[in-house]
Protein backbone atom coordinates (compact mmCIF):
# COMPACT_ATOMS: atom_id res chain seq x y z
CA UNK A 1 0.00 0.00 0.00
CA UNK A 2 1.56 3.14 -1.26
CA UNK A 3 0.33 6.74 -0.01
CA UNK A 4 -0.12 9.41 -2.76
CA UNK A 5 1.73 11.79 -2.17
CA UNK A 6 0.28 15.72 -2.34
CA UNK A 7 1.78 18.88 -2.32
CA UNK A 8 0.28 20.94 0.27
CA UNK A 9 1.55 24.42 -1.04
CA UNK A 10 -0.21 22.95 -4.31
CA UNK A 11 -3.14 21.67 -2.26
CA UNK A 12 -3.73 25.29 -0.44
CA UNK A 13 -3.08 27.55 -3.66
CA UNK A 14 -6.33 25.09 -5.08
CA UNK A 15 -8.13 25.87 -2.04
CA UNK A 16 -7.29 29.88 -1.97
CA UNK A 17 -8.36 29.63 -5.48
CA UNK A 18 -11.68 27.69 -5.00
CA UNK A 19 -12.55 30.19 -2.43
CA UNK A 20 -11.87 33.12 -4.05
CA UNK A 21 -14.10 31.93 -7.00
CA UNK A 22 -17.07 31.65 -4.64
CA UNK A 23 -16.78 34.94 -2.95
CA UNK A 24 -16.22 36.26 -6.49
CA UNK A 25 -19.44 34.21 -7.32
CA UNK A 26 -21.74 35.71 -4.79
CA UNK A 27 -20.21 39.54 -5.26
CA UNK A 28 -21.52 38.75 -9.18
CA UNK A 29 -24.98 37.93 -7.87
CA UNK A 30 -25.20 40.76 -5.02
CA UNK A 31 -23.05 43.82 -7.12
CA UNK A 32 -24.09 43.07 -11.12
CA UNK A 33 -27.94 43.43 -10.45
CA UNK A 34 -29.33 46.40 -12.02
CA UNK A 35 -31.05 49.48 -10.33
CA UNK A 36 -34.19 48.65 -11.34
CA UNK A 37 -34.61 45.28 -10.89
CA UNK A 38 -32.83 45.75 -7.42
CA UNK A 39 -35.05 48.20 -6.84
CA UNK A 40 -37.95 46.75 -7.79
CA UNK A 41 -37.35 43.32 -5.36
CA UNK A 42 -36.55 45.58 -2.13
CA UNK A 43 -40.07 47.34 -2.94
CA UNK A 44 -42.13 43.54 -3.20
CA UNK A 45 -39.63 42.38 -0.19
CA UNK A 46 -41.20 45.87 1.79
CA UNK A 47 -44.63 45.34 0.39
CA UNK A 48 -45.16 42.08 1.63
CA UNK A 49 -43.56 42.62 5.27
CA UNK A 50 -46.61 45.50 5.14
CA UNK A 51 -48.75 42.48 4.31
CA UNK A 52 -47.51 40.08 6.78
CA UNK A 53 -47.35 42.89 9.56
CA UNK A 54 -51.25 43.92 8.46
CA UNK A 55 -52.15 40.42 9.50
CA UNK A 56 -51.14 39.75 12.68
CA UNK A 57 -53.58 38.68 15.22
CA UNK A 58 -52.58 40.87 18.12
CA UNK A 59 -51.06 44.32 17.89
CA UNK A 60 -48.25 45.37 19.94
CA UNK A 61 -49.08 47.28 22.79
CA UNK A 62 -48.22 51.23 23.00
CA UNK A 63 -46.09 51.97 26.17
Amino acid sequence: MSAETVNLRQQRKRRAREEAEAKAAANRARFGERKAPRDQRQAEAERAQRVLDAQKLTKPSRE
